[in-house]
């Protein structure tokens, strides 16, 4: 058994590992955790992980893990030459002969090709397909149209600088300071010491944000970034907000409170309309029974989670005497829709506050399709967790959000945050990161 914490010893013998396909499925992380050792995976194991990566169930999650797992070690070298690993060891892929598949058909003329021109690249969108070429020597790229190709990776919205005393002062003072470099509207921590003020970029200015210490519908901000948050979703010029962050940071739910504010206190939207990938999109609800608010239900179940929570936090009207959800009445009087974006191509969405959930899941041509449907009056917002993706052929760089966040990054009607403090609970918070 291998140990994640136990050195190789001066006595042990250097092993060579060849991994089973249940491994990588039961243990994503376990190419990880071999350390000095050599580890094997046959090509059979990267063809048995294909045939999984499309299910919306824990083992297609560690199949789509693992693939990207390897596709990132194969950015640092061959797998079929072998690839160092941190603990010393390497890790290759083997083969004998490929089964018959489309795909390895298409392998194989790759491989045809090779024999007469002078540089034969596969370009492929499969993450699978390219680790396969990898391990056959075949020179295998992902396609870079979509794909963000920026070093400094996902755009996260926040900068901080150090200043003198005098200049945060000004920034209370006049509630803003000349500043140039940074990108119109990006969140900055204007700091000296422990003395500190939070700004965003105007032009060349950083204008003072308010510390919102009222709670909208019982939710307060319980950090720098979700200030940030705060202030995007609440700022009616802002068109386009994007907001990143793992689970447990408070994406959704502070969405969906200056949502319920915007449209029923300040009154500025009609209608808070929610959305979620029902992945893939297109896919056909005819399979689950009753009408489609029913057929609905599983997949808006967090969202109904955080507004249940919103009401009974806001109201204390909590319909204990009713067995329908405090949050019901919201639907019944068209102040809330939920709508899978199945059906969204085609529609004119004007003066809504549209809320898209685990937006990560989408391509960009998706995300396209989705902000190009909002009318006059129209607020989007997109969160989602790039790290988390259940679509087997996108990647954290070249998914629809990741696209957004960058190709807006700069506009003057779009704003972006990344959170990164789990607020849920102090047992998530711990949960994340040791788990």
């Amino acid at each position: 058994m291998i140990s994640d914490n136990i050195p190789l010893k001066e006595y042990d013998v250097k092993k060579t590992y060849v991994l089973d396909t249940n491994v990588l499925l039961y243990d994503p992380k376990a190419i990880q955790k071999f350390k000095e050792h050599d580890l094997v995976i046959p090509m059979t194991v990267i063809e048995e992980i294909d045939s999984f990566k499309k299910e919306m169930s824990d083992r297609g999650y560690a199949a789509r893990e693992a693939t990207r797992l390897l596709e990132e070690l194969r950015t640092s070298g061959s797998l079929k030459k072998g690839i160092k690993l941190l603990g010393g060891g390497t890790i290759r892929v083997s083969y004998s002969d490929l089964p018959k598949s489309n795909d390895n058909l298409i392998l194989k003329a790759v491989q045809d090709l090779k024999k007469d021109a002078e540089e034969v690249v596969l370009v492929s969108r499969d993450t699978n397909m390219r680790l396969k070429g990898d391990a056959l020597g075949i020179i295998s790229e992902d396609y870079q149209g979509s794909r963000i190709t920026t070093e400094e990776g996902i755009y996260t919205g926040f900068s901080s600088i150090q200043v003198d005393s005098t200049t945060v002062d000004r920034l209370f003072d006049d509630g803003y300071i000349e500043w140039e470099g940074l990108i119109h509207n990006q969140f900055v921590m204007v700091k000296n010491g422990k003395h500190s003020g939070l700004g965003q970029v105007k032009e060349d200015r950083i204008h003072l944000i308010p510390k919102y210490t009222d709670a909208i519908w019982g939710i307060k901000p319980k950090n720098k970034e979700q200030t940030f948050a705060f202030h995007s979703l609440l700022d009616d010029s802002v068109k386009l907000t994007t907001i990143c962050g793992p689970a447990g940071t408070g994406k959704t739910i502070l969405a969906l409170a200056c949502g319920l504010y915007c449209t029923l206190e300040k009154k500025t939207y009609r209608k808070l309309l929610v959305s979620r990938p029902v992945f893939p999109m297109g896919k056909d609800l005819g399979y689950l029974p009753g009408d489609i608010n029913e057929k609905l239900n599983p997949w808006m179940k967090p969202i109904y989670d955080n507004l249940e929570y919103l009401i009974s936090g806001h109201t204390t009207n909590t319909r204990q005497n009713h067995r329908s959800p405090n949050y019901e009445y919201l639907f019944d009087s068209g102040i809330v829709e939920v709508e899978p974006l199945t059906y969204i191509r085609g529609r004119s969405i004007p003066s809504q506050f549209l809320l898209v959930d685990e937006a990560q899941n989408l391509t960009p041509h998706e995300i396209k399709t989705i902000l190009t449907r909002a009318g006059e009056g129209t607020k989007i917002i997109l969160v989602g967790d790039p790290d988390q993706i259940d679509n087997p052929y996108i990647d954290r760089l070249s998914n629809g959000l990741s696209y957004v966040i960058e190709r807006f990054k700069g506009s003057h009607i779009a704003s972006h945050i990344t959170l990164t403090k789990g607020e849920r609970s102090e047992l998530a918070s711990v949960a994340s990161k040791l788990l």
